[in-house]
């Protein structure tokens, strides 16, 4: 196994970091959520010292965020600072507490989506990054790469309609929610490309069957990570 050493926090004064985080990223449809769940439940059942947080989660914006969608109130920048305080608080609440705890943290998105989704609804690289700028580096950051049309179809299968904001319709891009999708998740797309080599991104053909991407996703993980120190019982 390969130990990925000891990760510090940027400037919160919070130390050394004893645990793993995990991310994932990708288009919605690209299947991430049901690899990291995959994920998630193989290392519980391992054994292993494990949690698991989604993007959008935290209650304490979740009225606020829910009566802002409903009637369409949101500017770019107040979206965005609604996201950004949803992640911070479950970051305070649940991922560093975790991380000084030991644990392997699994994230169903990271900052990064809002770097990708707000940078193409106009908010600024330079501002979005002083934003987000106290979270730590995740050690590993999975991309799910898939076709938007298979996105696309994999979104309609599971259910009967778009959702407004993700097809981008505050954009204006386009009066039809699909053309929308499209057009809105293709740059969203672009930019999660352009951030792939700086950031690290661990690209993951998201086209194949589901257990060849979750093979593939645990073997690099065992690679990157020293899983046994992470047993709620070190193996004697």
């Amino acid at each position: 196994m390969i130990s990925m050493g000891t990760t510090k926090t940027k400037s919160d004064g919070t130390g050394a970091l004893r645990g793993r985080l995990i991310a994932v990223e990708g288009l919605d449809g690209s299947g991430k959520s049901t690899q990291i769940h995959l994920l998630y439940r193989w290392l519980q059942i391992e054994g292993y010292k494990v949690f698991i947080t989604e993007w959008n989660s935290s209650v304490l914006v979740k009225q606020a965020k829910r009566r802002g969608k409903k009637e369409q109130l949101l500017t770019p920048t107040t979206f965005s600072l609604i996201h950004s305080t949803d992640f911070a608080d479950r970051y305070e609440r649940q991922i560093l507490p975790l991380l000084k705890a030991g644990f392997i943290v699994l994230c169903d998105r990271y900052y990064y989506t809002a770097f990708a989704r707000d940078i193409v609804r106009g908010c600024d690289p330079g501002w979005l990054t002083n934003i987000y700028s106290f979270a730590v580096k995740p050690h590993i950051i999975f991309f799910f790469q898939t076709p938007l049309e298979v996105a696309l179809s994999r979104i309609l299968s599971n259910r009967p309609r778009l959702k407004f904001h993700e097809a981008g319709m505050d954009m204006g891009l386009s009066n039809d929610i699909v053309e929308s999708f499209k057009l809105f998740q293709n740059r969203v797309n672009e930019e999660y490309l352009k951030m792939a080599p700086d950031k690290g991104f661990t690209i993951i053909d998201a086209t194949r069957p589901i257990k060849d991407q979750q093979d593939e996703v645990r073997e690099i993980l065992k690679e990157k990570i020293d899983l046994p120190a992470y047993f709620w019982r070190n193996p004697k």
